[in-house]
């Protein structure tokens, strides 16, 4: 079985999905493209039953705090027959973000939902039993959020007048 390439796979899945799927790149060969919430599931079964990438790598969370989106969920997928993996990219709402679980395709995105839920916020809707994991129940900040500042402001050993600046 020869290796589908990462043309054939952006033709295919553009054939599919048109302006549903965009913002195709390929770092380090990776092919990686962005689509919608509405269409997320849609896409998923495609790649898994389609095109056979039938192995749910990870589902993760990415938060970019000066974009007019700026929660993201990243799936990575495996194809094993053809040894190809691809990286979707879905792009949401700061307040209350939401997108359809993947559980109803893999049964392995339980874990990986609930973390991306537990760090990032993000309401996986469908899943079966979406609760933190490893943070307290009654935290109310996901902490992979950019939304503290990394150091106390008011600390007067990190001023810049005791080291002659």
């Amino acid at each position: 079985m020869e290796k589908i390439s990462n043309t054939a796979l952006i033709e295919q899945i553009s054939a599919r999905f048109g302006d549903q799927a965009f913002e195709f790149s390929e770092p380090i060969g990776l092919l990686t493209f962005e689509t919608n919430k509405e269409t997320i599931i849609d896409v998923l079964t495609f790649l898994k039953t389609e095109l056979g990438f039938n192995f749910l790598t990870d589902i993760t969370g990415i938060h970019f705090p000066e974009a007019k989106l700026p929660i993201g969920v990243i799936y990575h997928l495996h194809n094993f027959r053809q040894n190809v993996r691809i990286r979707i990219k879905v792009f949401l709402e700061d307040e209350h973000p939401s997108i359809p679980t993947a559980f109803v395709l893999w049964k392995g995105a339980d874990w990986m939902e609930r973390e991306t839920y537990d760090f990032y916020g993000v309401n996986f809707e469908g899943h079966p039993d979406l609760r933190r994991i490893l943070n307290m129940d009654d935290m109310i900040a996901f902490p992979m959020r950019k939304e503290f500042p990394l150091e106390d402001p008011n600390r007067v050993d990190k001023k810049d007048f005791f080291f002659g600046r």
